[in-house]
Order: C-alpha cells, then sequence, then structure tokens
C-alpha cells in the first residue's frame, strides 16, 4: 500500500536494465519505496542496478523474466505478488529492431513483435489480475509515439508499440473503478544506449525527464502520458496528414 504521504512503498520492473525503468526507480525510491523487484533475463547489468538501488536505501530483489517465454509469467510474477501487495508495475521491456534488417529477416520483425506486443500482453494480464486481486495498485505500460502513425523509417517497430497501446488502453478501461490504474507513456525519441548512434530526431528526451512524467503521471492518476507534453499537439496534427504528403515529411 502506499505509505502516509501518498508514495508508493513497492515496485515491480518488467525490464530490470532499462534506462527509463531505473531512472523511474530512483525518483520513487527518493520518495519513500522501499521493496523493488527488477524482472530481467540474468546479467551482471542486472545484478549491477540492483546493487545500485540497494545503495539508495531501498531492498532489492531480481527476478528472471524473459519477455517471449509467455508461459512461465503467471508463475514467474506470480511468485512476486505472492510476497506482498505491489503498488506499481512498471512495463519497460522491448526491442527496437532494425528495420532494414526486419524486413529481410521476417523471423526478426517476428521477434521485435513478440517480444513488444505479445509478451507484454501475457505479462500485463497476469500483473493486471493481481493487480486486480489485491484491489489497488498502478500498471504503468511504456509505449511510443512511434506507435500513433506508420512511418517508413521503423513500421516494424511501431506497429509493435501500436499494438501495446491500443491493448494498455482496453485494458485500463477493463480494469476502471476496480482501484487499479493503468497508465500508457508516449515518449518519443529517447537519448539511451538503446538509440544510441541513431539519428537524433525532433523533441528528443532523455530517461530523466521520461521518469519525472512517469512520476508525476502516477500521482495525478493520468491515463496517458505525453513526453515531451508538446508531441500531444505535434501527433494530433500528423494523424491528419494525407498519406501522399506523410510520406514526404521527414518524421
Amino acid at each position: 500500500m502506499k505509505d502516509a504521504f501518498g508514495a508508493p512503498q513497492s515496485l515491480l520492473v518488467l525490464g530490470g536494465t532499462s534506462e527509463i525503468a531505473l531512472a523511474t526507480a530512483r525518483r520513487l525510491i527518493a520518495l519513500r519505496t522501499r521493496r523493488v523487484w527488477l524482472a530481467g533475463r540474468p546479467s551482471p547489468a542486472l545484478e549491477s542496478a540492483a546493487a545500485e538501488l540497494r545503495g539508495r536505501g531501498a531492498e532489492v530483489w531480481t527476478l528472471d523474466f524473459d519477455a517471449l517465454d509467455s508461459a512461465s509469467h503467471e508463475v514467474t510474477l506470480g511468485k512476486v505478488f505472492a510476497e506482498g501487495d505491489i503498488d506499481v508495475v512498471l512495463m519497460a521491456f522491448g526491442v527496437l529492431g532494425d528495420q532494414a534488417r526486419d524486413e529481410e529477416q521476417p523471423m526478426a520483425a517476428v521477434r521485435v513483435a513478440q517480444t513488444n506486443y505479445t509478451g507484454a500482453v501475457s505479462a500485463g494480464l497476469v500483473c493486471a489480475g493481481a493487480l486486480q486481486a489485491q484491489g489497488h495498485g498502478s500498471l504503468v505500460v511504456l509505449s511510443s509515439v512511434a506507435g500513433e502513425r506508420a512511418r517508413r523509417a521503423d513500421f516494424i517497430y511501431g506497429s509493435s508499440k501500436a499494438g501495446l497501446d491500443v491493448f494498455a488502453q482496453g485494458l485500463g478501461d477493463a480494469l476502471h473503478g476496480t482501484g487499479v490504474q493503468v497508465m500508457v507513456v508516449r515518449p518519443g525519441f529517447v537519448r539511451t544506449r538503446a538509440t544510441a548512434g541513431r539519428p537524433e530526431r525532433p523533441l528528443a528526451t532523455g530517461a530523466e525527464e521520461v521518469a519525472e512524467a512517469i512520476v508525476t503521471g502516477l500521482r495525478r492518476r493520468s491515463e496517458t502520458v505525453w513526453v515531451p507534453g508538446s508531441l500531444r499537439v505535434v501527433m494530433a496534427a500528423l494523424r491528419h496528414v494525407p498519406r501522399p504528403l506523410f510520406r514526404r515529411l521527414p518524421v
């Protein structure tokens, strides 16, 4: 449960090495979050992230989690909820893929879709059911502005995020009135290790800015968060640009 100040006391991160997720965890720990689970594939990076958060005063555990192994999600994630209530679940796993390669190698494209969409549907439903059973909590879903409209440059990745975004919106409607909040986060280009070497796009942000928006959204119980906020207006306009013209835009 949240403490007397309204801050979440427990956090489950799916995608435990995500820079955005870890930046969010640091901010929540500063706001009294004391129990953190970092779920991801076993790696030195996962253990290092856990050690760093312990140094900030939280109890931290790591959990072997594979987005592609949907059959294991119910058992794996169920073990976390069996330990006690979870106030916030942050779904931050995903892969960008390589558009040129993925067009030539369909199985690589399938991996992007299975990770970003199928894995998220599985994990999201398991967590949503557990949050509903405990009667409270927030599920934060890291989507992307790339899912707002298909672009030649990244339509495989964008399509997976579009599916995830619609799923999360529908899940939020299904859980309305249960005490469980679903918040969809739509950042634009974020400067992280995953995007290193890629051309930076207008309205780019960093992991810290996204983390701040997530924490603010949780406090406000927002349903949708755009990062930066100006992207809401930009995408509202781009949605209605005719396709022949949209193809020619440098987006």
